[in-house]
């Protein structure tokens, strides 16, 4: 990873309101601040390149706001820790919107900077401080950020800030945005700006689970006799993983999990269902129909995935999600029903549990693990499950993190067995996230020993392609692997669905989908920012020396793009739009 540096030394002398932000970011342990640069945060800009000295934080540039968020987004996936951003004015804030409630939903901390035309109108530069002004910005995201403001002055701001960072780490997490008036960034300070010792201001630590509810919650898997358990949003540490199948495997309990959330348990153990999908595999619904207990450890939609299954299981809930939710937006997903909801992030109440019952031991884990299947490659042109495949084998002597699949993704063909392998989708389901988000981890895990991969379809790829530049330029190693089908193919289906139901022609599908005539070079595209590529690879036979390339390349520290024609019609889960269009 490599940094932009100074022609001429940084004069590190706090004398401007924009260099109060700048010293306060150092303070915070902020390590990179992404921007798409705009003339309404130009004295941010310059306090982080001329009073920092481009250090601590380093600025990061990207082309387009949507990556400057996705890669923030990434990042803290990978992580844990937040980065800074800065939006333009109004229109840069715009432009990142679809990225700001993508990591509202997944419940990723981001530090979001806006700016604004000074709001003293007599002071407006002409027209253009005149359009970037608006008389309440923050209100465009505050239905899907923990916190706004926009303080008046650079002391108000030292609040403004740590308040901001407070609330986006502080669990439910989340998007924080601080707007800076451009006068308040590039007047000369008039008096001493006091910065508070910011260890006073961390967020708070995780609460203990109610004893009472934790004994009873205990009593209740005790008794149980097919207890099920949905791993959700839940801690990405080791320590945390290691207590999860602790816990699953002296209760001899199932284990769920899916593909939107990060990796939460080892899909190759014997108690995990699966596989892993968006909406619950056939056999994890006979599971739960099954089920006399299910605790949910802060699973995204309970209501909707316990309607699916059926049953009478009794319900148990950890979660704090509800602290967040509002009726602006339908992340909160359908009301369940509980019969012991546990006021707690879910890691608490697992090591609780296991407090409880004392010494425990893996004597109930059942048959051995899963083996990886053997798959033989032919000169047909590639799927999903032939990726997932070729992978599989290829990650032997090799630590990998999945930075995104596809939508439909067949989790069978590649096994999750630590928290790193895989870094869960975006929250929103957005496209053109993913790109971003993959440089962001990559970004994060630079230097560590983990080779990041990022596999997405070409529609997914093109929304927001740009972000390969920031790779480029930074020296961040990263493998895109563009499952290319020339199409919005998930979308077709959905045409095709539509038409059939009202018996009209689904060879129409289609139009206004397929990315095609001309097909988009996407090697040359790649090229074209910086990135060395190869592809398309059009058969089966080929891919595993075309991905085994990418992966030395990026070993080698450098960005990598296979272009892989794809096979759409078979080797893919669809499970996901059968009745739940």
């Amino acid at each position: 990873m490599k940094a932009d540096v100074l022609k001429v030394e940084a004069q590190p002398v706090l004398g401007w309101g924009s260099d109060v932000i700048a010293e306060l970011l150092r303070r915070l342990g902020i390590e990179y601040v992404c921007v798409n640069p705009g003339s309404s945060f130009r004295g941010l800009h310059d306090s982080l390149v001329n009073y920092l000295g481009n250090e601590k934080p380093q600025m990061l540039l990207a082309l387009h706001e949507q990556s400057v968020v996705a890669i923030a987004h990434g990042y803290y996936k990978a992580c844990g820790k937040p980065m800074a951003v800065v939006l333009h004015s109004n229109v840069g804030l715009m432009a990142g919107m679809m990225s700001i409630f993508n990591a509202w939903c997944d419940r990723v901390p981001i530090l979001i900077f806006g700016a604004t035309g000074a709001v003293d109108s007599a002071v407006r530069r002409s027209w253009i401080d005149w359009n970037h002004t608006f008389r309440d910005q923050g209100a465009m995201v505050r239905n899907f950020v923990k916190w706004d403001d926009q303080p008046a002055s650079p002391a108000a701001a030292v609040e403004g800030v740590l308040r901001a960072y407070k609330a986006a780490l502080t669990a439910p997490r989340g998007p924080s945005y601080v707007i800076l008036d451009r006068r308040l960034q590039e007047d000369k300070l008039e008096a001493d700006v006091r910065i508070p010792d910011i260890e006073r201001f961390r967020p708070p630590l995780p609460a203990e689970a109610p004893l009472r509810i934790v004994e009873r919650v205990h009593a209740m898997l005790t008794r149980a006799q097919r207890p099920v358990f949905l791993f959700g949003r839940v801690s990405p540490e080791k320590r945390d993983w290691d207590k999860r199948i602790k816990l699953a495997e002296h209760l001899n309990a199932r284990v769920v999990t899916d593909l939107r959330m990060g990796a939460s348990f080892p899909t190759d153990h014997p108690l995990h269902g699966g596989p892993a999908d968006l909406f619950l595999s056939p056999q994890d619904r006979d599971l739960l129909a099954k089920a006399d207990i299910v605790l949910s450890l802060d699973w995204y939609d309970l209501a909707d995935t316990m309607a699916q299954a059926g049953g009478s299981a009794k319900v148990i809930h950890a979660s704090i999600d509800s602290h967040i939710h509002n009726g602006y937006n339908g992340d909160h997903q359908r009301l369940p029903a509980i019969d012991v909801e546990v006021p707690t992030q879910p890691d608490v109440l697992v090591a609780a549990l296991l407090d409880r019952f004392g010494e425990v031991s893996g004597r109930n884990a059942g048959s051995a693990a899963k083996s990886p299947a053997k798959v033989t490659l032919g000169e047909a042109v590639p799927t999903l499950a032939d990726i997932g495949h070729v992978m599989s084998r290829l990650r032997e002597g090799r630590a990998i993190t999945l930075a995104r699949v596809p939508l439909n993704w067949p989790a069978a063909s590649y096994d999750f067995h630590e928290p790193l392998d895989y870094l869960g989708y975006d929250g929103g389901g957005g496209v053109g996230s993913g790109p971003g988000m993959a440089v962001g981890a990559a970004l994060a895990l630079a230097g560590s020993g983990r080779i990041v991969v990022g596999i997405m379809g070409d529609g997914e790829f093109l929304g927001a392609s740009s972000a390969l530049w920031t790779a480029a330029h930074y020296d961040i190693p990263v493998l895109i692997i563009v499952a290319n089908n020339r199409s919005y193919f998930t979308d077709e289906i959905q045409q095709e669905t539509v038409a059939k139901e009202r018996q009209r022609p689904a060879e129409n599908k289609w139009i206004g989908q397929r990315i095609d005539d001309p097909a988009v070079d996407i090697v040359s595209l790649a090229k074209g920012v910086g990135v060395e590529a190869e592809g398309p690879v059009h058969r089966a036979c080929d891919l595993e020396k075309a991905i085994a390339r990418g992966l030395e390349m990026v070993s080698a520290g450098k960005p990598y793009v296979i272009d892989v024609t794809l096979d759409s019609t078979r080797g893919a889960s669809f499970d996901w739009l059968e009745g739940h269009a």
